[in-house]
């Protein structure tokens, strides 16, 4: 009986080993199916995953950026300064930044009367710029909110609203 046992444990191991040379080596010989390029691109985006853009996240805005199908200059967030890495990781030339009217004309505002610190507004916000504690009031930082409205949909009391930047 023990060495039946001892037996199928050699096995499965030899097996296991195998099985994991072969995925090594199909590692190292097959192309990744992650295209390099967009990669780059995704990783000089500041991940804010706001859609000021007009895409649902930077990943995808990459990808068309790489296909040209969209231009270089689209993310508020980050800035001009991305514009710049942007065209040169590219190789093409650097546009003004492109920003939304409602994105930098805005800024997002908590009557603080209302707020119930519910953090659903706090949890939202892709640039951090909401600040408070469960259970107590919130407030935004006005100079670290892009605009991107993704906080307003999600607070249940509805005490944020878009106000003009200063």
């Amino acid at each position: 009986m023990l060495t039946a046992v001892l037996t199928a444990i050699v096995a499965i191991t030899a097996i296991a080993l195998i099985a994991g040379l072969l995925l090594s080596l199909a590692n190292r010989r097959l192309p990744a199916n992650v295209d390099t390029l967009v990669e780059q691109v995704n990783e000089l985006l500041p991940q804010t995953q706001c859609g000021q853009c007009g895409y649902p996240g930077c990943r995808p805005y990459a990808a068309a950026i790489v296909e040209a199908s969209a231009a270089i200059n689209l993310c508020p967030p980050g800035g001009e300064d991305t514009v710049q890495r942007l065209a040169a990781l590219l190789g093409r030339d650097a546009l003004p930044l492109h920003a939304p009217v409602a994105a930098t004309a805005s800024v997002a505002q908590i009557e603080e009367a209302l707020c119930i610190g519910c953090t659903y507004c706090r949890a939202a916000c892709p640039v951090d710029a909401i600040v408070g504690a469960h259970h107590y009031m919130h407030t935004v930082i006005a100079t670290e909110c892009t605009g991107c409205e993704l906080c307003v949909p999600r607070c249940p009391v509805d005490c944020i609203s878009m106000v003009a930047a200063r």
